[in-house]
């Protein structure tokens, strides 16, 4: 759908024009997972699948969420003084929580809105639809009402939604990256600091490849949870020889001389991928820069590998898709993207293979998963922000 037809569709939905229209990315990370909530570096981008939310004011109190994709729930009701998180209400307790956490975070929304949400995001495609939602709120309450608001404070307010508000306990790369995304770049983050730079990523002769498995998969009740607290385990156990706040200030030296105080074998694994993963993302950022992508590309093997076998969050459908892609000519690296236990994986292409390659790895995907794979290619594209006139058509 182009934003016309989602103006059109805000029109007939709520009987009235809509005034602004906002947008905002998913995200795919090149390498660094399961690094953020354990004080690493990520290195994600910003791609031009998203969250459109288009939005008027209202002189009163009341909210109403429409989404394209959930048509069959049509207008969800709400209103400012009935924020709080309630299961039945499914998908809009990501708005909700934004607007809540605005206000509380001392940016004031005085009345009520009607906003209609579309993302062409793939739905439990692990490309972040959720931060999505989130930021296109956060810029979308930003510009109906007039605020101005740090974009490194919403991104903040977007994690305490995904955190304190829904519940599930996601370091901050999703928010950053797509609140911060730029056009052609990278972004390297320090998740500890929230230092960060952007890499120009130059592919003139190759492209990134998504590769879905169509498997879903829900964060919340994932193990997403409980592999944060075996690293929060690890670093505890580590810290009576070390003087560390996170597995992220370890260079895999320390980590060797040190693991034995874990003292838990499964422990050791998870906090091993944290600490190696993080020195794996410090170097392809280095590798970038010179220009080797076939250094970034063995180091996202190696990434794909370590959570494999070390953090155990693939799967077979993405361990398939991986193996399938690592397998083809002209692909200089592949790996799993995202949180994992299904969701998607990519991989860099030289431009001369990518037809092949996607029909190669679709057919051997379905005949050992008995499922059909979609593929997409990413471009980087920018950040959260309201679009301009030019960026409608």
């Amino acid at each position: 759908m182009n934003v016309n037809d989602l103006k059109q569709t805000f029109e007939r939905v709520f009987d009235r024009q809509a005034e602004r229209t906002f947008f905002a990315p998913g995200r795919i990370n090149l390498i660094g997972e399961h690094t953020d909530y354990n004080g690493g570096h990520v290195f994600p981008l910003a791609i031009t699948f998203g969250t459109y939310a288009v939005a008027a004011k209202r002189e009163d109190e009341n909210i109403r969420f429409y989404s394209v994709n959930f048509k069959d729930q049509g207008i969800v009701e709400s209103s400012l003084h009935s924020l709080d998180y309630k299961e039945a209400d499914g998908w809009t307790n990501y708005p909700k929580g934004m607007t809540k956490l605005m206000n509380e975070n001392g940016y004031a929304i005085p009345s009520g809105y009607d906003v209609l949400f579309y993302g062409n995001i793939p739905n439990g495609a692990g490309l972040s639809s959720s931060a999505s939602i989130e930021l296109a709120t956060g810029v979308m309450l930003e510009g109906l009402f007039g605020l101005a608001v740090d974009r490194i404070e919403m991104v903040k307010i977007g994690q305490q939604v995904e955190n304190q508000y829904i519940g599930v306990n996601s370091g901050i790369m999703d928010q950053f990256a797509i609140g911060m995304g730029k056009k052609g770049a990278a972004i390297w983050l320090d998740c500890e600091t929230l230092a960060y730079e952007y890499a120009p990523i130059e592919l003139p002769d190759a492209s990134i490849v998504i590769m879905n498995t169509n498997k879903r998969r829900e964060l919340a009740s994932s193990k997403y949870n409980e592999r944060r607290s075996e690293c929060e385990e690890a670093l505890k156990r580590l810290q009576t020889e070390l003087h560390v706040t996170s597995l992220g200030e370890l260079t895999p030296e320390q980590f060797e001389k040190h693991r034995s105080a874990i003292g838990d074998e499964r422990l050791e694994k998870r906090a091993k991928h944290a600490v190696y993963e993080n020195a794996r993302t410090i170097e392809a950022l280095n590798k970038l820069k010179e220009g080797n992508l076939e250094e970034v590309g063995q180091l996202m093997n190696e990434s794909h590998r370590s959570l494999e076998r070390d953090y155990e969050v693939t799967g077979k459908e993405l361990d398939t898709l991986v193996y399938a892609a690592w397998e083809q000519p002209g692909v200089i690296g592949a790996r799993m993207t995202g949180a994992g236990f299904g969701g998607c994986a990519i991989a860099i292409v030289e431009n001369g293979h990518v037809e092949p390659f996607i029909q190669e790895v679709s057919a051997r995907y379905k005949e050992a998963c008995g499922i059909d794979a979609a593929f997409y290619m990413a471009n980087i594209g920018g950040g959260a922000r309201e679009l301009a006139e030019e960026e409608m058509e």
